[in-house]
């Protein structure tokens, strides 16, 4: 239905239950390297629980790569950022969609999100907040997403 493309994660825990969180929505999760950490570590399987064995999972050697492949779809790409603005649920999310999310130290490069900047949304956070758990964000934005497209859920 949906498609999660994580951008260089560097915590293993985050992408164990991101990875649960595609299986739980049927989403196929694309992980773009470089990662700081062997997939097959055991901090990523220990978070995915047993769901990791079912994941549509697909692990691209660079953005670039994955970008030669995807370059279509840029209208559906949607930028997870705390450089915008736009609430995530004022987005118009559809079948489809491609939602992405960077390392956690880092956001997703502003190349990136300049190729579709009216898509780069955020979760609105009060003046002390700075941002969320990454595998949170996912979570957040993914369940607007279905809800809006429930009925093909």
């Amino acid at each position: 239905m949906f498609n999660i493309v994580l951008v260089n994660p560097q915590i293993p825990q985050n992408t164990g239950s991101i990875g649960r969180i595609c299986v739980n929505t049927n989403v196929k999760l694309h992980i773009i390297k470089p990662i700081s950490f062997d997939i097959d570590e055991k901090a990523v399987r220990r978070a995915g629980m047993d769901y990791w064995k079912f994941l549509d999972l697909e692990i691209w050697d660079s953005l670039e790569q994955f970008l030669s492949l995807h370059d279509k779809s840029i209208e559906r790409f949607f930028f997870a950022t705390t450089k915008s603005d736009k609430a995530y649920f004022k987005a118009k999310f559809q079948k489809g969609d491609f939602l992405f999310f960077g390392a956690e130290s880092t956001g997703l490069p502003m190349k990136l999100m300049k190729k579709n900047p009216n898509n780069m949304i955020t979760i609105p956070m009060k003046e002390n907040g700075r941002s969320l758990n990454l595998s949170v964000s996912v979570g957040i934005v993914l369940y607007e997403a279905i809800r809006q497209n429930f009925d093909e859920f």
